[in-house]
């Protein structure tokens, strides 16, 4: 998550004294226990998925909301304007800071099963979800049978049949191996998935204000390498999962707008339960990034 151009950018505005350590693949627990973890100012900093933050900010919710954007120019604007920002002002009364957004990728589906071209195609799928609300409802309007799970236990499920697929973005379908659990991989792009680089505001509170700055400017300038990096990388990995075996296929932006039309009620349904002014913030900022 550009975590070491990130840490190289603030040695040096610092001469050395901020030093980054790198714990991946959750050496320090999960998002949640991370979160945790930030909130009591055991642990400094963190890089979750978006998704993880809805259960304290629940508006973050909007930023899953299946088939809003379908281009990157699209997710970056929508996350680095006034929407991105407005979230990103709930959080210090949370006991967070953000230093802003980073790419994750869109998300997509694979399964045992069948190529998925059509909406119609995830009918009686059994899939792995985020246990995250939106997600869940969003594959019920598909009369896929959503089954929330911990990542972790995700690649045993999918070896053992427990369940027929899963939906994550390409290089992360790839850097697990799910490869070797599934055969079909389709471009659905359902939702477009956003890490945010977080501070334990007990941490941020004993910085000085020249130092608090230097950190926002080392993230900032860290943002662009990343996104170019994970974006190359996910262009790859398609290529590389149909190397190891994969039947990969993008689904049409017809059946794309159908899939939207199904997902309607979903995303009416949880906006009736967010913020208002919120949501009229991210329509407005949606339709403005989709011109």
């Amino acid at each position: 998550f550009g975590v070491k151009r990130f840490s190289e950018i603030l040695a040096k505005k610092t001469g050395g004294k901020f030093k980054v350590q790198e714990f991946p693949a959750s050496q320090l627990g999960n998002e949640m226990q991370q979160q945790s973890a930030l909130q009591g100012g055991v642990q400094e900093m963190s890089a979750p998925a978006t998704t993880s933050l809805a259960g304290i900010v629940k508006e973050f919710g909007l930023v899953d909301f299946p088939f809003a954007v379908s281009t990157f120019a699209q997710a970056d604007q929508l996350l680095d304007g006034p929407f991105g920002q407005a979230l990103i002002a709930k959080l210090p009364e949370k006991g967070l800071v953000a230093l802003g957004y980073r790419d994750l990728g869109f998300r997509n589906v694979t399964n045992s099963k069948r190529a998925i071209t059509k909406p119609e195609d995830l009918d009686g799928l059994k899939i792995r979800v985020i246990p995250n609300p939106v997600f869940l409802e969003t594959f019920k309007a598909f009369k896929a049978n959503p089954v929330p799970m911990p990542f972790a236990e995700l690649y045993g499920a999918l070896e053992a049949k427990a369940v027929d697929g899963q939906e994550n973005p390409y290089a992360v379908i790839l850097s697990n191996k799910f490869f070797e659990v599934q055969k079909f991989v389709s471009g659905t792009n359902h939702v477009y998935a956003a890490n945010i680089m977080l501070v334990s505001k007990r941490f941020w509170d004993r910085l000085s204000p020249t130092e608090q700055k230097i950190m926002h400017e080392a993230a900032n300038e860290a943002r662009g390498y990343q996104r170019q990096v994970s974006r190359a990388a996910a262009a790859r990995s398609v290529a590389d999962l149909q190397a190891k075996g994969m039947q990969y296929n993008q689904v049409s932006a017809a059946e794309v707008a159908r899939m939207r039309q199904v997902a309607k009620p979903v995303i009416d349904k949880f906006s009736a339960t967010y913020d208002p002014a919120m949501v009229k913030l991210y329509n407005d900022e949606l339709a403005k990034a989709r011109k």
